[in-house]
């Protein structure tokens, strides 16, 4: 994917134009973004799944990083703005979109295929997380975000942020750190 000069993806500007058409406000930010694009670049020829679409921003940001023989499976629930990713995004032969349940996605994963799974939604963070671990291979890495209070959160969400973040920080199969940084992130290891 062609980056503009101050290294952004050349297609984020119109798909945040998308986004604001929308209405739509829950797009990583640019920090999540730079650190996606590392992690999709330090995995050449990488298998990438996505969990939560959105409009494409974080999308966008995995693509920019990946090489020629990556590739990426994301699913995004909502019909309309899977729409905008699938305008600005859907031509690039390594990408896979879905329009569907994340957590039937994850189901119908087999285990160990992915060396980086991005959990930007319910299924496979909130629910669905053992198993979306389980789609790690050896070595894969496995990233969330919206860690710090959001606007967004529903009244009673600040206790399953806790207990996400103590689940996964003790989790033997994992090394994992919780970084207070852009949203609240939390990057974690599949140990071999």
């Amino acid at each position: 994917m062609t980056l503009t000069t101050d290294s952004h993806p050349a297609v984020l500007a119109a798909i945040t134009e998308g986004c604001a058409a929308l209405g739509f406000g829950m797009s990583c930010d640019r920090t999540t973004g730079r650190l996606l694009r590392t992690l999709a670049a330090a995995r050449p020829g990488g298998r990438i799944l996505e969990l939560g679409t959105g409009a494409g921003v974080g999308t966008s940001w995995l693509l920019s990083g990946m090489d020629a023989g990556a590739t990426l499976v994301s699913v995004e629930l909502d019909a309309a703005v899977a729409a905008v990713a699938a305008e600005h995004l859907g031509a690039d032969p390594r990408l896979e979109l879905v329009v569907g349940d994340g957590a039937e996605l994850i189901d119908s994963l087999e285990p160990g295929g992915f060396d980086l799974v991005f959990a930007d939604t319910w299924p496979g963070k909130f629910h669905h997380l053992d198993q979306a671990l389980e789609l790690l291979a050896p070595g894969g890495l496995y990233l969330v975000d919206d860690l710090l209070p959001q606007p967004t959160w529903p009244a009673d969400h600040a206790a399953s942020v806790t207990a996400l973040v103590e689940r996964l920080t003790t989790d033997p199969r994992l090394h994992a750190t919780h970084l207070d940084c852009s949203t609240g992130l939390l990057l974690a290891t599949r140990r071999p």
